[in-house]
This record gives C-alpha cells, sequence and structure tokens, in this order.
C-alpha cells in the first residue's frame, strides 16, 4: 500500500517528536531506535524510510526540539525586559523543571550534544543562536548584535541552573535554587541595562 506524501510527513514528525520527548528523558545514549521507534507506534524496520541512521534522526529531533523551545519561549514573549523576565520565570518554573520530556532540550541534553556528530552539534548551535538573538532583541533593541555574547551567558546560567535543579534530592534545597536563579538572571539583565 502506497502512503500519500502527506501521511509521509505526519508520520516522519511523528518519530522526530517522540525522539525528541524520549531522547530528554532517558539520553542520547540510552534511547535506541527499538525504543524510539516503538514510541511512536511503528516498527524498527520502517526507520530506514526516514531516515539513514539514528545520528540523523538525533540531530533532526535536537533541530526540531529547539525550534520549539523557541516557539514556547521568545515566540510569544513580550519585547524588550518585560519579555525577558517572562522567559526567566517561565524556564525556573518547577513545572519546567519536573517535565523533562516536553521541558529544555538544553537542561537535558547539552553534556551529551558536546559529544555528538558535528551534524547534531550545528542542529543544537543553529537552534541557540535563534534563541539567544531573542534574548539580544529584548536586551538591546537598538543593537541587539552588541548583546549576542550576554545572551550566550543567560542560556548558560538558564540552562545550568536548571540542571543543578533537576539533580538535587532536596525538593526545598532545589526550589530555592530556582528562586535564586531568577534574581541572578535578573540581576544580569538589570546590569546590562545599566551598562
Amino acid at each position: 500500500m502506497r502512503y500519500t506524501k502527506e501521511h509521509k510527513q505526519e508520520t516522519r514528525q511523528r518519530i522526530i517528536e517522540t525522539a525528541g520527548r524520549r531522547l530528554k528523558r532517558n539520553g542520547i545514549d540510552g534511547s535506541g531506535v527499538a525504543t524510539l521507534m516503538k514510541d511512536a507506534g511503528l516498527t524498527n524496520g520502517t526507520f530506514y524510510a526516514y531516515f539513514t541512521s539514528k545520528d540523523e534522526l538525533v540531530a533532526t529531533a535536537v533541530a526540531d526540539q529547539m525550534r520549539t523551545q523557541h516557539e514556547n519561549i521568545a515566540a510569544h514573549a513580550a519585547p524588550g525586559r518585560a519579555g525577558l523576565e517572562q522567559m526567566v520565570r517561565w524556564y525556573f518554573s518547577t513545572e519546567q523543571r519536573d517535565n523533562i520530556e516536553d521541558g529544555c532540550p538544553n537542561a537535558a541534553l547539552l553534556d551529551e550534544i558536546g559529544r555528538s556528530t558535528d551534524p547534531t552539534r550545528q542542529a543544537y548551535t543553529d537552534g541557540a543562536l535563534v534563541l539567544i538573538d531573542g534574548f539580544a532583541a529584548r536586551l538591546a533593541p537598538h543593537d541587539p548584535p552588541s548583546a549576542r555574547l550576554k545572551s550566550l551567558s543567560l542560556l548558560g546560567m538558564l540552562a545550568g541552573t536548571l540542571q543543578l535543579s533537576r539533580a538535587l534530592t532536596d525538593r526545598q534545597l532545589a526550589d530555592q535554587l530556582l528562586e535564586q536563579g531568577i534574581r541572578n538572571a535578573l540581576s544580569l539583565l538589570d546590569a546590562e541595562r545599566h551598562n
């Protein structure tokens, strides 16, 4: 039976989205093709009709996760500092911390992406640049390139703090860390406004 082009694209997107959630939950190394395909409700053999390798799927899923993160954070935030504060508060919410599958790909996968293939690292870099350019446009609306490095530092602060909060077994300490993360990020943003 031949499937329509739309059906093939929908199936491919389903594989990418379910893989993205699984990769964030179990990591890149902890997610085999069989598990990724099972999550999508498909057989292993079907995998090769859509991707040449697991590495290709991982790069594609990382790109999709970064695009989704941008759509969820930057694309809907208000302009200026108010939008940055909105993004910081969303990012450091307990819901974001506790929902790894649907949460930030930075905090879930950054350590593994650094050891991944060049295409996966490039997919991540491209997505991160879109995200930080959204931060920079809010930090320095009249000269976004001047705030790009500060925005990259903000992304690092966000991801690192969220990773640490997820790793702590002391829930009260983990919650306090998120609150301190908000204060630290807002201090960084305020320092930028006064420079």
